[in-house]
């Protein structure tokens, strides 16, 4: 799709993405009257509108520091900032004598839905422009205060030397203490060598025997570890085996995700829990084809009816995280637990 530019995408009102595989059903309450829709292709028909969220997407920015990025008068920034957030399409907080503003991570759903469709498609000088002198002034920024006063309140966006989410989870790692574990789509073993010391037992199921080979060789003389290739619909396990099942970003690759979830279920001791990490329902099949994912994922209202269908107790379940970089992919975490008593109808016999 050729790539509009910031004038070009306020002549927009019927642009929709064409290149979906599929689009999840919407309720009614995410719906949009005339009169709304209206309203919003208004909203996002002023190019300062545009600038101003593209922006705030990115960063957390002063009134102040958007007028010096984007030479704007301040009274205009400031009459954009409340319509966009009288839209829900921002928030704010006081910080010191000021208050930073930033694009809301959870938009109404209408607004959001359009404003990635603007998003993905902006291509603009004014924009690039933009970033480069708003970079500029969030070094100067970070010059003028010590590094964590110049991020508080977004530290999770930024980068320092060691600090990173991999070192992150080995951290948290360390606290927990695992008995028997199956690993469903462990992948190369990545996971594995974080987990393993945790474990009694740790057992990794992959569908790939390549991928499994790898996962060997950087396991390899840890006792405790084995690794099986089969399909995560029919695990090639006894009933109540385990103490914990992992299901990490592989449900999508599920060809009958119901049954998966079934099987995971299945190879549950009493008591022992489920941890699900899957995409949210998306109409982004171009970009998820080409990973091979067999489906668009799942709403986390559906994803609960499923783990209670079968037969576990559902802990939690939403969406956990959002994705910065376009189409901004949210990611939902399900937890689940089998009950200690066989009331809810979980055979331990092997299928």
């Amino acid at each position: 799709m050729k790539a509009l530019s910031l004038s070009q995408a306020s002549c927009m009102p019927g642009a929709t993405p064409h290149a979906q595989r599929s689009t999840p059903e919407r309720s009614t309450a995410d719906t949009t009257s005339l009169h709304d829709s209206v309203g919003l292709l208004q909203l996002f028909a002023d190019p300062t509108r545009v600038r101003l969220l593209t922006l705030l997407g990115r960063h957390e920015l002063s009134v102040a520091e958007l007028v010096a990025v984007t030479g704007l008068a301040q009274s205009r920034v400031s009459t954009h900032l409340k319509r966009l957030r009288e839209a829900g399409l921002l928030h704010d907080r006081r910080l010191g004598p000021s208050t930073r503003y930033r694009a809301h991570a959870r938009m109404p759903a209408p607004a959001e839905r359009l404003w990635a469709v603007v998003r993905a498609q902006l291509e603009d000088a004014t924009l690039r422009q933009d970033e480069v002198r708003c970079e500029a002034l969030l070094r100067a920024r970070a010059a003028d205060a010590p590094w964590p006063e110049a991020i508080a309140g977004e530290m999770e966006r930024h980068y320092s030397p060691g600090r990173t989410w991999e070192a992150y989870a080995h951290g948290l790692s360390a606290l927990l203490r695992l008995g028997d574990v199956l690993d469903v789509g462990c992948g190369d073993g990545w996971s594995a060598r974080m987990l393993a010391p945790r474990c009694r037992s740790y057992v990794g199921l992959d569908r790939s025997e390549k991928v499994l080979g790898a996962a060997r060789a950087r396991l390899a003389g840890t006792d405790h570890v084995r690794f099986v290739q089969g399909e995560m619909e029919a695990l090639p396990f006894d009933g109540a085996a385990f103490d914990a099942v992992l299901l990490f970003h592989v449900l999508s690759y599920a060809r009958a995700p119901e049954r998966a979830l079934g099987e995971a279920a299945r190879v549950l001791r009493r008591g022992g829990r489920l941890v699900v990490t899957t995409l949210a329902a998306h109409g982004h099949g171009v970009v998820t084809d080409a990973y091979g994912h067999q489906n668009a994922g799942f709403a986390p209202e559906a994803l609960a009816r499923v783990l209670e269908g079968a037969g576990l107790n559902v802990a939690s379940v939403g969406i956990t995280s959002r994705e910065r970089k376009n189409p901004g992919f949210e990611v939902i975490t399900a937890v689940a637990e089998r009950p200690e008593s066989d009331d809810a109808g979980v055979s331990d016999e092997h299928a």
